[in-house]
């Protein structure tokens, strides 16, 4: 029977080699054939997957997982596949976990059916094959097997292996989200998982608490130190959740907590010197942040992560320094955070959005890496746009030569070919010289010098960037203004003129002995009917202030209104006035013939006969008033009105006032990233931006505030509880001598020598003696060493026996003895058998 089976056994490896050999043979001959270009039927699929031999089984589910990941219908071999789930072969259980993973949520019925095995699998003795069949039943998501899974989830906190442990906690939010009734049960199982003594097991146990249970806070307080220590050790993704566990920790526990210092006063280096001072004073004293111990732990351990290779971990330090710790940790961390500039231009754009967020906060430390954010030719739109936000941010902390350096950068880009950089250089200019008053006549002279270009797009920039500087000091650009208006004549862009027509109507009334805004504005109704409308609306509105001045600094004279009606009859309200002219005008849009000229011609008589009577100023806004009246804008023609309106009656002048003659509050231009100073750095948020909507993306939670003095949690929360101490692994590794070396040498320290006649030697000790010494002795004679070994056996009995009739403290002096001699004996023993017989 043994001969039978051994040429059975035979007969199957050889048919297991010519089908390995005939198989390398095909693809030698067609080595340009992939494997996944090759076409079976389903029949011979299904057929290798109920094969008893588990080489042509691998073979089914790899053609079968290779149809699967090519999106080619893969369903009809559900129950083949699932059959083989009980295979004792690795591989094969791999790939029918991954096609149960894949196709379980679509047939629930079927997966179940997987369900015992997988349960077998849990105890397998190999915790690769314990690991796979965890993952398996996290990821079927079918609701019905939420309990069993919490079950093997409860099952793997509970394992030896560390791995299966990881998997466990990697499996604690999919059964969540699978059932959030389990929730009690998962909370227990990451308390225990938090406190395991392996890296990796705590990091998805960290993950796992932000998605289950992120408000209880409660369930840190014991692991806070060990996770602080474990921090350096863990991969990236589990320093980003322990990152951002332990910086909302923070705020909830730790209060902020300040101290005021007084400002050191520096004495004379002459003793003769007397300084001006009666003594320190209150205002010299300045507020120090006081760092709680836990909180100085968390930020000398998060320092040593500024090395990583990885940017969002990077990125996760500077918000813990930047929310949590003092100025000098964030400039620590400022080098880093600019480093990710070598990055490609994805990491680019996430690194620049975070340092425009902390440059708002805090710019004075980037100052040293003002030349990384000078513009490069290849920088697409996005990145040079943070660029510059970042250099306008930083502009006015640094120092003379890096300032003109940054104002030439930008003078430079405001006269290329992109319309887009163009325009952002010129605002760029514009917030350098309201962040820094000393700069501000430069970068008038250089805007001032842009008007005369070509680029239309420039002009009408400049003159905006013009406008809001004049407006901050306006009795200082009296003479820019002047020089605004020689421009008039050769500026052709609609918003640069309509800006200097604005700015003249604002200083129409500073001097009214040198007023040059009548002037002007004769001159700009010769060409009114071929302006375009923003430049229309604009010499109506100087008309209206220009007239309104006249009327302030002549109130005696009544204004006189082109109809022959007396002031009794006019209307009493600005309402009534208008309406009034509305249905004037509709009557004489009805009366009027198609010949508009002799329209024209009657009006010009009318003004004719009034000159005589009428001043100058009153005559050009009647003029104006007539040419608005026609115009084709519906918008003109309405604000032609109410002007009219407003001004016509003494007794609404001073409401014209406050109307066009308000001070008009100092524009600031902010930053364009100002709407994002509030949010969260480290997050997605930040960098969409306010397209997130006003709660952010979805699971966006901003950083809560420092917990108030005095509702902290109690700090004896946070120690650690004590461990036994495990024997380390090179303990573990010791030979029996070492051990015995070492036992010796402990000995020693607690116990005083003796000599062989069990008195204690005379300052010699046995670890004094080597190897080669105690051969020595042996040497010298056998017989004595063989008597001293018997003697010593009396001697020892002897002990023993009247060691149980002495006191307490007698018992202890007599068992040391025993024991330093049994120790004696001990070494003798090994030293002889080690040593080879004559």
């Amino acid at each position: 029977m043994e001969t039978i089976s051994r040429i059975s056994s035979m007969l199957e490896t050889a048919r297991e080699l010519t089908l390995e050999a005939a198989q390398s043979a095909a693809s030698n001959r067609s080595s340009k054939t992939d494997f996944s270009s090759r076409t079976y039927s389903v029949p011979h699929i299904k057929k290798l997957l109920d094969s008893r031999h588990e080489k042509e089984t691998l073979d089914g589910l790899r053609r079968v997982i290779s149809l699967m990941y090519r999106s080619e219908p893969s369903f009809d071999f559900f129950p083949a596949v699932v059959k083989n789930a009980a295979s004792a072969n690795l591989e094969i259980k791999k790939l029918v976990y991954i096609y149960l993973v894949h196709h379980a949520e679509a047939e629930p019925d079927m997966a179940l059916l997987s369900i015992n095995a997988i349960q077998k699998s849990l105890t397998d003795q190999n915790p690769q094959v314990r690991v796979m069949a965890l993952r398996t039943m996290s990821g079927i998501r079918v609701p019905v097997i939420s309990q069993i899974v919490s079950l093997a989830i409860k099952r793997g906190c509970g394992d030896m292996s560390p791995h299966v442990r990881k998997a466990a906690a990697l499996a604690i939010p999919k059964c969540y989200r699978l059932d959030p009734n389990t929730l009690p049960q998962l909370t227990g199982y990451i308390s225990t998982l938090l406190g395991d003594t392996q890296y990796f097991v705590v990091g998805p146990a960290v993950a796992a608490f932000l998605e289950v249970c992120p408000e209880d806070i409660s369930l840190i307080h014991k692991h806070y130190r060990s996770l602080v220590k474990k921090l350096v050790d863990m991969d990236e993704w589990s320093q980003l959740a322990t990152l951002r566990l332990l910086t909302f920790y923070a705020r909830k526990c730790f209060p902020h907590r300040t101290q005021k210092v007084k400002a050191e006063v520096s004495k004379p280096f002459y003793e003769d010197e007397t300084m001006v001072q009666d003594g320190p004073d209150e205002d010299d004293s300045h507020e120090v942040p006081l760092i709680d111990p836990d909180l100085e732990l968390l930020l000398r351990a998060s320092k040593l992560l500024l090395q990583n290779r990885n940017s969002a971990v990077i990125v996760s330090v500077v918000r813990c320094f930047l929310y949590l710790a003092p100025s000098e940790y964030l400039v620590s961390a400022i080098g880093p955070l600019v480093a990710l500039l070598r990055s490609p231009q994805d990491i680019q754009l996430i690194a620049l959005y975070n340092i425009v967020a902390v440059a708002l906060r805090d710019p004075k430390p980037f100052t040293r890496y003002i030349s990384h954010f000078l513009i490069h030719a290849n920088d697409p739109p996005h990145i040079w746009r943070l660029k510059l936000e970042v250099m306008t941010i930083i502009f006015p902390y640094c120092g003379k030569h890096w300032k003109s350096v940054v104002i030439s950068e930008l003078e430079h880009f405001s006269k290329g070919t992109d319309p887009d950089l163009v325009r952002e250089s010129v605002r760029a200019i514009g917030r350098c010289a309201q962040g820094d008053t000393s700069t501000a006549s430069l970068c008038l002279r250089i805007l001032l010098g842009q008007i005369s270009s070509l680029d239309g797009n420039l002009v009408s920039e400049s003159l905006t960037v013009i406008r809001h500087l004049i407006q901050q000091d306006p009795t200082s650009h009296k003479q820019t203004v002047i020089q605004l208006i020689t421009h008039l004549g050769t500026t052709t862009n609609p918003d640069a003129r309509a800006t200097i027509i604005w700015l003249v109507g604002e200083f129409a009334g500073e001097n009214p002995g040198h007023n040059i805004a009548p002037d002007v504005l004769r001159i700009l109704i010769k060409s009114f009917a071929n302006e375009p409308e923003v430049v229309k609306q604009q010499i109506v509105l100087l008309g209206a202030k220009v007239y309104l001045h006249h009327l302030l600094q002549n109130p005696s004279k009544e204004p006189k209104d082109t109809e022959s009606t007396s002031a009794s009859e006019r209307p009493a309200t600005i309402e009534q006035e208008i309406r009034n002219e509305w249905t004037e005008e509709r009557e004489e849009e009805r009366k009027q013939t198609d010949n508009s000229l002799d329209v024209q011609e009657n009006d010009k008589g009318e003004i004719e006969a009034k000159e005589e009577g009428e001043d100058r100023i009153t005559l050009l806004w009647r003029y104006i008033l007539l040419l608005a009246r026609y115009d084709t804008s519906y918008d003109l023609r309405d604000r032609a009105r109410l002007y009219k309106a407003l001004l016509a009656s003494p007794s609404t002048t001073q409401l014209a006032n406050l109307l066009l003659l308000a001070p008009k509050p100092v524009p600031h231009t902010p930053s364009p990233s100002e709407t994002r100073k509030d949010l969260l750095i480290g997050t997605a948020t930040l960098v969409v931006g306010s397209e997130a909507g006003y709660h952010g993306l979805r699971g966006y939670m901003n950083l809560p505030g420092w917990v108030e003095l005095g509702q902290e949690p109690d700090p004896s929360l946070r120690k650690e509880e004590a461990k036994a101490e495990e024997p380390s692994t090179l303990q573990a590794s010791l030979t029996a001598g070492e051990r015995l070396d070492k036992a010796l040498r402990q000995h020693q320290a607690n116990v005083p020598p003796r000599g062989h006649n069990g008195s204690a030697a005379p300052g010699g000790a046995i670890g004094k003696k080597n190897l080669s010494q105690w051969l020595d002795e042996e040497e010298e004679s056998e017989t004595e060493s063989e008597s001293e070994t018997d003697s010593e056996e009396e001697t020892d009995s002897e002990e023993e026996s009247g060691s149980e009739e002495e006191t307490d403290s007698e018992d202890e002096e007599d068992d040391t003895d025993s024991e330093s001699e049994a120790v004696h004996k001990e070494a003798r023993q090994l030293l002889t058998q080690s040593r080879p017989k004559p």
